[in-house]
């Protein structure tokens, strides 16, 4: 029994098994990682930032992407987490020696050696380009190797001495479990950041309540008035004795009757809250 043209078929051409899963190329994925915008796929140019998950940017690409978040991007779910420039942090970053780039191109078209890291870490000299665990810390921007920091034990940064936690510290395109745990941090640390500006809302409404109280007061100051208005004039001694009520303050009111001036006595409690008409 054959086909058309009297071929034979064979086993594979006529039972279909499970499709092969294609491999990634790992050299080709650090590649990508390390010297790609993971937002708009370009080749990474300084300025360079990173989020708080650890990813790469170029610096424009994100304020685009913040500019106009309208656009449907494929790539935006990379950056979703992003809702400010605040989110990310300008790195500092040590050139390697040895990468030449396009420099040894005089002619011809332009080239990027990838297979070169382009950066270093400044303590041990290692190259960034994925084989090596590498980190930035967010209070500075500087980036080390994951091998230096624990080398080199310290609470100050080796490149620029600023002071930084171990939550400061930033695994750079880290595995599965590094994200998830970066991840984790950041929404604790924008929570944290959130409770702490309502708190200081609240002090801020406390200490104006408390001070509407002395503005009162100070709006209530009498002054003597015109003759073609009417309004308090404020005294104290002897008349305050008269009115029987010693420690606190006495007000006059003045009425023009015909036009002469008619007194009404009045007085005022000590805590200058409650008026009642003692005379006229």
């Amino acid at each position: 029994m054959g086909c058309d043209g009297g071929t034979i078929p064979k086993r594979h051409e006529l039972v279909k098994g499970p499709k092969k899963v294609e491999k990634v190329d790992k050299d080709a994925e650090l590649v990508a990682q390390w010297n790609y915008c993971t937002l708009s796929q370009e080749i990474l140019r300084r300025p360079i930032v990173a989020c708080e998950l650890g990813r790469l940017y170029n610096k424009d690409a994100v304020i685009e992407f913040l500019l106009d978040k309208s656009a449907e991007k494929a790539l935006g779910k990379a950056a979703s987490h992003i809702k400010s420039i605040k989110n990310v942090t300008e790195l500092k970053l040590s050139d390697n020696p040895a990468w030449e780039g396009d420099k040894g191109n005089t002619k011809g078209d332009k080239h990027d050696d990838l297979q070169r890291a382009r950066f270093i870490c400044p303590v041990v000299g290692l190259e960034m380009n994925g084989r090596h665990r590498f980190c930035f810390l967010r209070c500075c921007g500087c980036v080390f190797s994951e091998r230096a920091l624990k080398e080199i034990k310290a609470e100050v940064c080796h490149t620029c001495g600023a002071a930084f936690q171990e939550d400061d510290v930033i695994v750079l395109n880290g595995t599965k479990e590094d994200v998830d745990g970066l991840k984790t941090r950041m929404e604790e640390r924008r929570l944290r950041a959130k409770l702490e500006k309502k708190s200081q809302g609240h002090q801020k409404l406390r200490q104006g309540s408390l001070k509407k109280p002395v503005l009162i007061l100070e709006r209530r100051e009498t002054t003597w008035l015109p003759k073609a208005q009417v309004g308090p004039v404020v005294s104290t001694g002897s008349c305050f004795e008269k009115a029987g009520n010693p420690g606190g303050r006495v007000q006059v009111s003045l009425e023009w009757v015909d036009g002469k001036p008619k007194p009404v006595l009045c007085h005022v409690s000590r805590e200058c809250t409650e008026l009642s008409l003692a005379g006229g």
